[in-house]
């Protein structure tokens, strides 16, 4: 038997254009590739790959998941001397009235069907807001092969994602069953498992030891890409009870041929067209690596699946705006970059220097320069003469802060290019960031990046510049080494306000990514001497208190295990006990 993994990167609510990926992908497998043998008698593509995940209350609208149907039905027409299995809502009983499905298409019909049985209602997930359970394990029959079919959550139970089980029963119970009463050959997962760091080792761990309970061969196909604040590692892979393996890269679009019982590998074109398949290749064997090609997937899905082809940066020498800048310019290419200068009189001649050196490094455009001294005079001579005292101090810092703001979005407005928001997570969570101004923009690529990651993020590119794309060290060594200042008052630097970056992303990452508890935290901190009791209960009261800034924040690629945003829907409003 041969199988095919196809990765595929759909766009949420594009049907047609879903069904074209399927239907590219089901031919080349029919066909088999050139010098690569004979056609596969199995493809498997990732799970809700006709609708795309997630596709969240689209499920809702009238006619939708009929469509897919539509589209599924149209897509059994290919599968002729081939056995596709293919992940698409489906209309089924009960009280929501739709499944999470797998069709099993072959000779022009829709032969059988898996309804995914555990549905996530944690993290960014919620599934069970819209989808019926499954209840049963499905095995069919491909060319003498006994097949079990799962969708995602059968396999993970909430483990990949670093939860205990919270389901009744394992999946893998019944298809051991079949395996013993019916026979099962072989197991393929349909999954669309979003991106964390470290998550895939746990995947394969668990991989392995799914196949060796088992005592079968386990494939799984992901899909990739980004949609909306989630990005997709693909990464697909195929495990063997005896070891072996086969894997897809990271990333990227991509197919690999398998011959799963005797564990022969095949490699197959990407579906699109190009080779992009690499033997147990990905480009995340460190963390700041994965990093970099997880926030470089997010943009450039971000901006074309939304119809855009530049976008526009505020540069201000420091260390955010550059990373974010050399982050675009890798997803985007340089002339799709247009970076903006916007001095005020607090701005240092060495922050305007490194902004052009970053320009230069990258081989950007020509950065626009517009000063927002004229803006700032006008403004706060037009607040105090409203309310005399009142333009003075975090007002007068704010005014410059929503005047560039005002800049980006209406140079968004007259050139069609969206606007990147540059703060990280470490601002995000206390609130040093301002509404309208610094957080104006449409994704913020760095919003789940404490500080500290930003940091060695910009190390790593700088170290591995040529690995990343670049033909020189992107970022200027004074962005990295100089104190970060938001330059909104003279001499101002961050550590006036808050503690040292390592510091405070310690209590970042402990509260928001580990969900520990406040007392716990305090304890730590002042038993390791790193801070004193009351700053602390500062820091976490105004984490607290910033959830309403960040409830208006840009769209945050999530790469932890607790992003802000969707995963973590926190009370705006929230007592001083919580």
């Amino acid at each position: 038997m041969r199988l095919t993994l196809a990765q595929l990167d759909p766009t949420i609510g594009d049907i047609p254009g879903n069904l074209e990926r399927a239907r590219r992908a089901i031919r080349a497998a029919r066909r088999g590739q050139p010098g690569g043998g004979g056609a596969s008698s199995l493809i498997v593509l990732p799970e809700l790959v006709i609708c795309g995940y997630p596709p969240r209350d689209l499920l809702l609208r009238d006619g939708f998941v009929a469509a897919c149907e539509r589209a599924i039905q149209d897509l059994a027409r290919e599968a002729i001397a081939i056995t596709a299995i293919v992940g698409t809502p489906w209309r089924a009983e009960g009280p929501r009235g739709v499944r999470n499905a797998a069709a099993v298409l072959r000779d022009g019909a829709i032969v059988a069907r898996h309804d995914k049985i555990l549905l996530p209602g944690y993290d960014v997930f919620d599934e069970d807001r819209y989808f019926d359970p499954g209840s049963a394990a499905t095995v069919v029959d491909v060319d003498g092969t006994r097949v079990a079919i799962a969708i995602c959550e059968d396999l993970w139970r909430g483990a990949d994602a670093g939860y205990a089980s919270r389901y009744p029963w394992d999946p893998v119970d019944a298809w051991a069953e079949a395996r013993r009463t019916s026979g099962c050959d072989l197991l393929v997962a349909l999954s669309a498992s979003p991106f964390v760091r470290g998550k895939d080792e746990r995947h394969m761990a668990l991989l392995r030891s799914i196949s060796a309970r088992l005592g079968i061969p386990v494939a799984q196909v992901n899909q990739v890409g980004a949609n909306d604040d989630l990005v997709f590692d693909g990464r697909s892979a195929i495990v063997r009870p005896a070891g072996g393996i086969a894997r897809l890269p990271a990333f990227v679009e991509a197919a690999v041929t398998v011959s799963p019982m005797d564990g022969g590998t095949v490699p197959a074109g990407d579906p699109g067209g190009a080779d992009a398949w690499s033997s147990m290749s990905h480009p995340a064997d460190d963390a700041d690596a994965e990093t970099f090609a997880a926030l470089t997937c997010a943009i450039r899905g971000y901006v074309r699946k939304t119809g855009h082809e530049r976008v526009l940066i505020g540069l201000s020498g420091g260390i955010d705006s550059a990373v974010t800048a050399a982050l675009a310019t890798a997803a985007l290419g340089a002339g799709a970059v247009q970076g903006v200068l916007m001095p005020s009189r607090h701005s240092s001649p060495g922050s305007i220097d490194d902004a052009l050196d970053l320009v230069r490094r990258l081989g950007l455009p020509p950065p626009l320069r517009i000063p927002i001294e004229p803006g700032h005079a006008a403004l706060g001579g037009m607040i105090a003469a409203a309310m005399p005292g009142a333009g003075a101090g975090i007002t007068d810092e704010n005014i410059q802060s929503r005047l560039r703001g005002l800049v980006l979005m209406g140079l968004s407005n007259g050139t069609g290019a969206l606007v990147l928001s540059t703060g990280n997570k470490s601002e995000l969570a206390v609130g040093y960031a301002t509404l309208y101004g610094d957080m104006c923009g449409a994704i913020a690529p760095l919003g789940d990046l404490v500080k500290t990651r930003v940091y060695a993020l910009a190390r790593w590119m700088n170290a591995s510049f040529d690995r990343a794309g670049f033909s020189a060290p992107p970022i200027p060594e004074a962005s990295i080494t100089k104190p970060p200042s938001a330059e909104l008052r003279p001499d101002q630097c961050d550590q006036d306000t808050l503690p040292a970056y390592d510091v405070l992303d310690d209590i970042v990452e402990r509260l928001i990514d580990a969900d520990a508890a406040p007392r716990e935290i305090e304890d730590a901190l002042v038993a390791s001497g790193r801070l004193p009791a009351a700053e602390v209960r500062r820091i976490i009261r105004a984490i607290d208190r910033a959830e309403y800034k960040r409830f208006q924040a840009a769209v945050i690629p999530k790469l932890t295990p607790r992003a802000f945003g969707r995963g973590r829907p926190w009370p705006i409003v929230a007592g001083a006990g919580a």
